[in-house]
């Protein structure tokens, strides 16, 4: 063995294939109203009964490992004299990235001889697992460290992270969205594509009506992207949304370019709190260009982009009444000022989804969406 290759829970990887491929997990920790827990192999986590309990509303939060903790499992590899290899979690959303950094320079002034790499996969769950697996591939292939770091930096850039989501209030608690995003786009179905952006952020870049939509665009970009597909396992991680991920599965098998393998997994605990039940996620190799070749690829979804356009003058309007009933408060506080400027705004929202509903594309325009579709 050339060096050691060392990754984390949040790699989403079952047991049976990090032990197969000789990987050192590190475990994350987050707590669920004020209890400690650490996250266990994927095939003793409860992922259903956890599910059911975030949808309940507990506060659910995650701590960041400290440089000394990745130090004192770098160092029983370096005092054995072994190299090593830490594929990280992005760095675009977690600073456990920059710790592992920093561990590895206390480890190289410890142990000058080592050689250490953090490799940033600009992902997560699958994303960051299946570069993991790379790199123990490249190792048992007898590469030298420092080639492998090189081409797992490649392979990170190929490797694409694309997903949507159950409720949109998890990411605007994450800060993904605002509060008046998640409120429109939770009335009007409004189902985001997300996507691990070229700096290894989330960043959403389409919006689908409708769940079965969202799920279908999925598809649609494994077909129009995946490169060799033949050649590779397909990762498909989910939250409370088995029938999604079977479908979606099921699509891509019987597809026009079947993949080698599908790996179906739970999403880890840790993961599941900012993405939350319902995150349905898609993992596959492109080319070099595939995190922005995913903004162009996708069905040509008329009724949505004139639906979107209509959700954002929506939004826009309720955020002008919002600011302004909340200017009003300000100077006076009475309750019931404060029921009827809420009533106000609600009221226009409904208006506005009512007058959505009148206005759906003629059949001639949901035929032609069908005759693009098909081609």
């Amino acid at each position: 063995m050339s060096f050691t290759v060392i990754t984390d829970t949040s790699g989403n990887l079952p047991k049976y294939l990090a032990d197969e491929y000789g990987l050192t997990v590190i475990p994350f920790y987050y707590h669920v109203d004020g209890e400690d827990l650490c996250c266990e192999a994927i095939e003793n986590f409860d992922s259903d009964s956890y599910y059911r309990r975030l949808k309940e509303g507990p506060r659910v939060t995650t701590t960041q490992i400290t440089p000394q903790r990745y130090y004192e499992y770098f160092e029983p590899e370096a005092k054995a004299g072994h190299d090593l290899i830490y594929v990280s979690m992005s760095g675009g959303i977690s600073g456990s990235c920059d710790s592992a950094r920093v561990a590895v320079r206390m480890l190289e002034e410890e142990y000058p001889a080592v050689k250490a790499f953090v490799v940033d996969t600009k992902g997560a769950a699958l994303g960051e697992g299946f570069v993991a697996l790379e790199a123990a591939r490249l190792r048992d292939r007898g590469l030298s460290i420092e080639e492998a770091a090189e081409k797992l930096e490649d392979y990170s850039k190929r490797m694409c992270n694309v997903f949507t989501v159950g409720d949109l209030l998890y990411l605007k608690r994450g800060g993904r969205l605002s509060n008046a995003a998640a409120w429109i786009g939770t009335i009007l179905n409004i189902k985001p594509l997300l996507k691990g952006d070229v700096d290894g952020k989330i960043v959403a870049f389409a919006k689908l009506r409708g769940r079965r939509k969202a799920v279908d665009a999925l598809a649609e970009r494994y077909e129009r992207l995946a490169e060799k597909p033949e050649e590779q396992t397909v990762g498909i991680v989910q939250a409370a949304c088995r029938e999604d991920a079977a479908r979606l599965g099921e699509m891509i098998r019987n597809g026009s370019r079947p993949p080698k393998e599908i790996l179906f997994v739970d999403y880890e605990p840790v993961t599941t709190s900012y993405v939350g039940p319902g995150a349905l996620a898609l993992f596959f190799l492109g080319g070099p260009d595939v995190r922005t070749a995913m903004d162009r690829a996708g069905l040509r979804e008329s009724p949505a982009q004139a639906a979107a356009e209509k959700v954002k003058s929506a939004a826009e309007a309720a955020k002008a009444k919002a600011e302004a009933a909340i200017d009003d408060l300000r100077q006076s506080k009475p309750a019931e000022k404060l029921k009827n400027a809420a009533g106000r705004v609600i009221s226009s929202l409904e208006k506005k989804r009512e007058e959505m509903r009148e206005e759906e594309p003629a059949e001639t325009d949901k035929n032609l969406y069908k005759q693009e579709k098909n081609n």
